[in-house]
């Protein structure tokens, strides 16, 4: 479509008929391409590996909404569907520079390597009585709904300490956070909803600490700078958002593709080639995150023959750099666990605002997708690929069902 500036856009389809399309579509407009997100809000993409690693480290491009333009000028409705990932509040998301340096800090002294890493046995656990509860006689199952979702959800409650009997209201409210066809009159609500799940949890645990991340980020302390009840609340929201949203689609991305590529599926099972490539080729060639949401440019920033107008809005669109040609070679556009240079994508982010959550989703799917195939080493899908059908959720690869046939 053509705006009344002239500057043609891709229109991101709010119902993602076709992600890889659109990821095509992306990188044929060069590194940086004029779209319109849902809503009719313009922004632009980095579409390249290379682009998009150099405008995430670049601090002419901000987390401020303030800076945007369009939010200044009340052109974006605070029902916008997709306002809480724009604009969720003051977490090291939503800041940079000494800010984020602080909070950054305070949040590395919670989410330590040691208490990821101790969640790797209860993660095997949780694991082990997914997989009990699947049909025993190794019939078709939703494996989205058996095990791909409850496990990530189960591991983030226990991290942070979240009450289990919270998770069906949870998943009803992160459905319609992420969603693009959430209506109006529920966008705020939602958002309120949450904010006063995660601000009674934090008081909860003000009360009464224990062995969890939210005590953790509640006690966390530098140089006598502790977090305000504000930023944690904001910063759970976030952390429970992307760690349960990025793994799911990411068990369930890596089951798809082992599930089109027998040849694939065959060199992990003999052991002749690692799981751990597995989870990294997923990430990139279906990476779960498609578009992240959004940086504001402080400034006019060139990018290659365009230009970011000061005050314009930034995206990162993932789904189309994790098969940029530049980046990973003329096979780019095949899943190969083969592939000789690993761990080259972003997936997870670049720069200061990497995922402070990427290792846990790695180790999650690290211990369920050997796990499982160890028990359905024949699993299959149980309709055809092409039959699978994506969320209305512009930002995430995410499909509604998984039907797979156990038993092969």
């Amino acid at each position: 479509m053509t705006t009344g500036t002239g500057i043609s856009r891709i229109a991101l389809d709010p119902f993602v008929t076709d992600l890889d399309g659109e990821s095509a579509a992306l990188r044929a407009a060069g590194p940086l391409a004029a779209v319109e997100l849902p809503g009719g809000v313009p922004v632009w993409a980095v579409t390249r590996h290379a682009e998009a690693k150099a405008l995430l480290t670049d601090p002419r491009l901000v987390k401020d909404i303030n800076v945007w333009g369009a939010w200044r000028r009340g052109e974006i409705p605070a029902d916008w569907p997709l306002i809480g990932l724009a604009n969720p509040g003051r977490s090291m998301l939503t800041v940079d520079g000494a800010d984020h340096r602080r909070m950054r800090t305070l949040v590395a002294q919670a989410l330590t390597p040691r208490r990821v890493e101790l969640m790797r046995e209860r993660i095997g656990k949780l694991t082990q009585d997914l997989l009990d509860a699947l049909p025993a006689d190794g019939g078709v199952v939703d494996l989205k709904a058996a095990f791909a979702y409850p496990l990530p959800m189960y591991v983030v409650a226990e991290l942070m300490g979240i009450d289990e009997a919270l998770l069906p209201r949870l998943k009803v409210l992160f459905e319609k956070f992420f969603s693009t066809q959430t209506p109006p009159a529920e966008v705020i609500a939602t958002l309120t909803e949450l904010a006063g799940m995660m601000a009674a949890t934090v008081a909860a645990k003000r009360a009464e600490p224990g062995d969890d991340l939210t005590s953790a980020l509640i006690l966390a302390s530098a140089d006598g700078d502790h977090l305000t009840d504000e930023e944690i609340v904001a910063t759970l929201q976030l952390m429970i958002a992307a760690g349960h949203e990025t793994t799911i689609s990411l068990i369930v991305n890596a089951v798809v593709n082992l599930s089109t590529h027998p040849d694939q599926r065959e060199l992990v099972l003999s052991g002749q080639a690692d799981w751990s490539a597995v989870v990294e080729e997923t990430l990139r060639w279906s990476t779960p995150t498609s578009h992240v949401l959004i940086r504001f440019a402080t400034e006019d920033v060139p990018v290659g023959e365009k230009v970011i107008p000061a005050g314009d809005a930034l995206i990162v669109s993932y789904g189309a750099l994790g098969r940029d040609e530049e980046a990973h070679g003329p096979s780019a556009g095949e899943f190969d666990i083969t592939r000789e240079i690993k761990n080259r994508h972003i997936s997870f982010g670049h720069g200061p605002h990497v995922c402070p959550g990427a290792a846990l989703s790695r180790l999650e799917a690290g211990v369920a997708l050997p796990a499982l195939y160890a028990r359905f080493p024949h699993l299959d899908l149980a309709v055809p690929a092409a039959e699978l059908h994506h969320k209305p959720v512009v930002t995430q690869n995410d499909l509604f069902e998984l039907p797979v046939r156990l038993n092969g």
